[in-house]
């Protein structure tokens, strides 16, 4: 399974949710600023870079976990992704989108478009830093989420290879 974390620039929110899911970053605790701004692609994304899927590592069932960003596709992105997989004779089954962009908070939004949009780094990332903190509990939630649903998913596989 190909797990996607999609957020608007694939800088903050989805790289926060990816790191949580293959246990880069706690579970159960907020981080560390230093910790965040380890991440690969944290606050590091530049426009050039959206819509490219970034491959951030492997989690503890075998999926892939990447992480993108989609500017203001919304929805529409994981539609054009399905397409786009099945045209290519790839099965969009295997594929799980999972848009951050409802977990994000106003402190996120404001600390990324200065960051990333403006170029003032050092202000928009101390921003973006105290929002990611703040919404750190909500990325756990998210994540959990979808552990319980690729738990399931594995179960039903289970029970069609027995019968």
């Amino acid at each position: 399974m190909k797990i996607i974390y999609n957020c608007f620039g694939g800088s903050h929110s989805s790289v926060t949710a990816a790191a949580i899911h293959l246990r880069i970053l706690p579970g159960d605790k907020t981080p560390r600023d230093s910790e965040l701004l380890s991440l690969p692609y944290f606050d590091a994304q530049v426009a050039p870079d959206h819509g490219r899927l970034r491959f951030v590592g492997i989690d503890e069932f075998g999926n892939e976990i990447y992480v993108a960003g989609k500017r203001n596709l919304g929805t529409g992105y994981e539609m054009i992704m399905r397409s786009f997989l099945r045209i290519a004779g790839i099965n969009d089954q295997e594929v799980i989108f999972i848009d951050t962009m409802p977990y994000v908070n106003a402190w996120m939004v404001i600390g990324g478009f200065l960051s990333r949009q403006c170029g003032l780094n050092k202000v928009g990332r101390k921003i973006v830093l105290y929002g990611t903190r703040r919404a750190y509990y909500r990325f756990i939630i998210l994540v959990g989420r979808v552990k319980q649903r690729l738990l399931k998913e594995a179960g039903r596989l289970c029970e069609n290879n027995i019968s």
